[in-house]
């Protein structure tokens, strides 16, 4: 893919000027540690008696290093990278493959630094400092800004060595801990300190080859959440953040302190389910098979989505519903739907689900676990789907003593990252979130989900006929009987009735505030009276505040765009998908349908439904707990009056 207008582009003469550099640096530095401490391994281990780590024979080419420089005490990345197999005299693939991105990695690193240098005005005052005649006031000036070189070297070279290796990766895992030798004094010092960091992790992890490229993965994304997390206490950073650069010929982006992943996503490996297998659930299932033709006018080159500039497009949503009603038929459905469209499409998909399992026991992983998850999905090389399954016992409810430190910093990250200060909507992924109880979600979290999926299965005797039709399979010989098999399904005529039920809502608490609005000010047809009755629902729950409303006319453009892209421009590529962004935009536009005020009720009570659902859940289950503690302590002063002989 070509470069978007605002990526410059890094040149491969710019980057390859460092090789001797950065080959240098894995031959060998010293490097004693200022932050860290040393751990106990050896500088040149010996696998066995008579048997070093190095290779026995050496390129004698003119022009060369043909010897090491460093001394035994010294970080010698080289030899340590080659002492991860059995006593084999040979390189293997593995070690040659983490080498060439090392140097690779450290090469970008010094050409993205260096362009820094330049364009922030530190190579004046390194020009200075070297005749003598910086002058003392610009000495602060300096200092930040050989820091902010320094950890913005740091942080290219962590992401480009994840990135560089990530197509190499393995199920090996490998937790390393922090990382500590974080220096930011200058660039040069900086990667010294990294490379003496992952020189240590080598030598205590990567005993084998399997566990080698897992190691330097560990530790590069380490090292990226460790810079980060000093960057943002930094200041002279502008022109490394304000700033994009691209390597054609990797493919690899520096983006300020977002980390570049490769343009590849995982072979999905789940069952897929078509529209006609998912029985009931019908505004969900139109919205998730329209979500999925909008995920696919994303425009690589732009970086950005049509419908995320015109609105309409749904980055986070959230399914919730009794089990057994479909959310996973939904996510079956929808990822397939997906992954076909990229298929023929020729793009990269990437779908990742956050589990119970990415709840870790050490302080801070769990958060990073999530950051992750984040991460990959919203990668704008790719087009993501993140799927949260059982979300309320994933992400912790604040103030529930019952919520792990864990849980909690998940919340932490998916709120911030769902609709934080940072938050940057391409238009190139969505997120759902799925729960059979969603009243166990932390209020603000569930409120960051923009659009509400009720997936309540099938409700109709039709819808029953025809799941029990599909399930049956075709192994029998029972006659259908009287009914045409999916008719009931037909999805537009579904739609139509379901968003046409909440002309009116449905939940007894909001029936109350909507006749009570009604009788006071008439029918609601004017902006004025639809905000008379926000407010009265807001008298009625406190918790339901701009983010609401926010994400209720988030919900009415996305009824403006109640329209399916035709399935041939997701069969036929250059119909659409291949069209230039404007073209793509106008194309969209002439599908948009104006908004009504029918749209707009619909959207507040379909909206303002759920969260009285939820909170009548909630309040009930909470007076339920309340009488069986009750009932316990009653039993127990019972017991205990019994065994004492005391009289009640």
């Amino acid at each position: 893919m070509s470069m978007s207008a605002d990526q410059m582009e890094l040149r491969e003469e710019d980057i390859e000027k460092h090789y001797a550099s950065a080959l240098a640096m894995l031959q060998g530095f010293d490097h004693a540690p200022r932050i860290a401490k040393a751990k106990d391994v050896d500088a040149a281990p010996e696998k066995s008696s008579g048997i070093g780590t190095r290779r026995r024979f050496r390129t004698t080419t003119p022009g060369l290093v043909t010897k090491r420089t460093a001394r035994a005490e010294g970080v010698q990345l080289i030899a340590r990278v080659e002492a991860s197999d059995d006593e084999d005299a040979l390189t293997s693939p593995v070690q040659a493959t983490v080498l060439q991105a090392l140097r690779r990695a450290v090469a970008l690193s010094l050409a993205v630094g260096e362009q820094f240098t330049e364009a922030s005005g530190l190579g004046d005052l390194k020009r200075a400092n070297l005749e003598g005649s910086l002058p003392a006031g610009k000495k602060a000036e300096f200092s930040e800004l050989l820091a902010a070189e320094a950890v913005a070297t740091l942080y290219v070279f962590g992401s480009a060595t994840a990135f560089l290796l990530a197509s190499h990766a393995t199920e090996a895992s490998v937790e390393i801990g922090d990382v500590e030798e974080v220096l930011a004094d200058n660039a040069q010092l900086a990667l010294h300190g990294a490379l003496w960091e992952l020189d240590q992790d080598l030598a205590l992890f990567a005993a084998e080859d399997d566990k080698l490229i897992a190691t330097v993965l560990a530790f590069a994304e380490a090292l990226m959440d460790k810079v980060a997390l000093r960057a943002s206490t930094m200041g002279r950073l502008e022109g490394f953040t304000s700033t994009s650069w691209r390597v054609e010929e990797d493919g690899f982006t520096v983006n300020g302190f977002t980390p570049a992943l490769a343009a590849k996503g995982s072979k999905l490996t789940m069952t897929f389910k078509k529209p006609n297998e998912v029985v009931g659930n019908h505004i969900a299932k139109y919205q998730a098979m329209k979500l999925a033709k909008m995920l696919m006018a994303y425009d690589f080159d732009r970086k950005l989505n049509p419908f995320a500039e015109l609105g309409g497009f749904i980055f986070t949503f959230m399914g919730d519903g009794a089990p057994g009603t479909g959310k996973t038929t939904l996510i079956q459905m929808m990822a397939g739907l997906v992954a076909d469209y990229c298929e023929t499409a020729g793009y990269p998909f990437r779908y990742q689900n956050l589990s119970t399992d990415n709840i870790d026991s050490y302080q801070g992983k769990s958060g990073q676990n999530a950051k992750a998850f984040i991460n990959n999905v919203i990668d704008p090389n790719v087009i993501g789907f993140g799927t949260i399954d059982d979300i309320d016992q994933l992400a912790g409810k604040r103030g529930d003593r019952q919520s792990s430190a864990g849980q909690l910093e998940i919340t932490a990250v998916l709120m911030e990252s769902f609709a934080g200060a940072n938050t940057v909507v391409r238009g190139n992924c969505t997120f759902g979130m799925f729960s059979n109880y969603p009243e166990n979600v932390d209020d603000a979290l569930r409120q960051r989900a923009g659009a509400r999926f009720l997936v309540d299965g099938p409700q109709t005797r039709e819808d029953y006929i025809d799941i029990l039709n599909l399930l049956m399979g075709k192994n029998h010989d029972i006659p259908l009987g009287d009914h045409e098999a999916f008719a009931a399904q037909e999805i537009k005529k579904a739609v139509a009735a379901s968003f046409d039920s909440h002309a009116k809502p449905h939940e007894e608490g909001l029936i109350k505030v909507y006749d009570r609005v009604e009788a006071d000010i008439g029918k609601l047809d004017t902006i004025a009276k639809l905000g008379t009755y926000l407010k009265g629902i807001q008298e009625a729950d406190s918790r339901f505040t701009g983010r609401a409303i926010k994400n209720i006319t988030d919900a009415v453009k996305v009824r403006a765009m109640d329209f399916e892209l035709p399935d041939e421009w997701m069969e036929e590529p250059d119909l659409f998908l291949f069209k230039d962004y404007d073209t793509k935009r106008a194309m969209i536009e002439e599908l948009r349908q104006p908004i009504t005020v029918d749209m707009v009720i619909q959207e507040i009570n379909r909206y303002a439904d759920s969260e009285f659902r939820y909170a009548d859940k909630s309040d009930e289950v909470a007076i339920e707990n309340m009488v069986r503690d009750l009932g316990r302590t009653e039993e127990a002063k019972r017991r205990y009056a019994a065994a004492k002989g005391i009289k009640l």
